[in-house]
């Protein structure tokens, strides 16, 4: 593969890169905003007695945020092995556009 190439190669990961992070930042973002919704639920469920409707509809919004979490969770389990991937082909980049650059300059 000539320096070219790699060096195309390289920055087309990079900006996959730079998406990936973003995703996952978005994730982030989601779960905390997720976490202070589930918790003001519970804060309001407090103030009700146990047995009353309001809060059975409650606690079944508290667990449909739990599965919804646990999507977030799973996504961004499957954006990090990515990130991983990706960041392991830039560093194959890496060492062919310094493998070409030596030759390139070796007499």
């Amino acid at each position: 593969m000539g320096i070219l190439v790699a060096t195309i190669r390289l920055q087309y990961l990079i900006q996959q890169k730079s998406n990936l992070e973003y995703k996952i930042q978005l994730i982030t973002q989601a779960k905390m905003g997720l976490m202070q919704s589930t918790n003001e639920l519970m804060a309001v469920g407090n103030d009700y007695d146990p047995d009353s409707p309001i809060v059975k509809t409650l606690q079944q919004r508290q667990a449909k945020m739990k599965i919804l979490e646990a999507q977030l969770d799973a996504q961004m389990q499957q954006y990090q092995n990515q990130l991983k991937a990706v960041e392991t082909e830039m560093e194959s980049a890496r060492g062919i556009i310094d493998k070409n650059i030596e030759h390139s300059f070796k007499y």
